[in-house]
């Protein structure tokens, strides 16, 4: 068993934390920070896992620009200096390609198999069955992911520092809503001064 394996209790949510999100509701995971989380110390093996990967995503006759973005980042050297290193954002096809070509002996490679051959399920049946629901079971679901989201903002809030929530809600409400309130058309309130 790999030492790191031994230190590491690895969860669905490992995958989750190094997730981000872009300003369009994208999903992407950074490669630098995958490359950690899949135990690779160097980054040329871990390119090397990226570049079969990308082998694996073009083969299949997908766009490989679209799942492996070259993105570049300053990074500190011991003596100060600053220099341009590579990194990708990765779509979640992109990370499962990548831990498909992972070295298998590690446990972490097994769990990022599973889990984003999962994602990528869950997604396709949920675009597919969104259609198929009644507008009840979609008013559920949006409310399911609405929760989902305000548990995340919580979460980032506090993170933050913030302490009072309801005054950080209700800040957010009012600049969503800002034209209504003034003018009194929210739920029939006085205008806010």
């Amino acid at each position: 068993m790999n030492e790191l394996d031994k230190k590491e209790n690895y969860t669905n949510q490992t995958f989750e934390d190094i997730k981000h999100i872009d300003e369009n509701g994208i999903e992407y995971w950074n490669a630098r920070e995958l490359q950690i989380v899949l135990n690779y110390k160097e980054w040329r093996k871990f390119e090397n896992v990226i570049n079969k990967a990308k082998e694996s995503c073009k083969n299949s006759d997908i766009s490989v620009f679209e799942h492996f973005v070259d993105v570049d980042k300053l990074s500190k050297r011991a003596n100060n200096a600053e220099v341009v290193i590579k990194d990708y954002q990765l779509t979640r096809y992109a990370c499962y390609l990548i831990a498909q070509n992972g070295d298998t002996r590690k446990k972490v490679i097994a769990l990022a198999q599973t889990y984003f051959a999962i994602q990528t399920r869950k997604q396709e049946i949920s675009e597919k069955e969104y259609s198929m629901l009644t507008e009840d079971e979609k008013r559920f679901y949006q409310r399911n992911l609405t929760r989902k989201g305000n548990y995340s903002l919580n979460q980032t809030a506090k993170n933050a520092g913030v302490k009072n929530f309801d005054k950080f809600h209700n800040a957010g409400y009012k600049g969503l809503y800002k034209e209504h309130y003034q003018q009194g058309q929210l739920l029939g309130c006085a205008p806010l001064l």
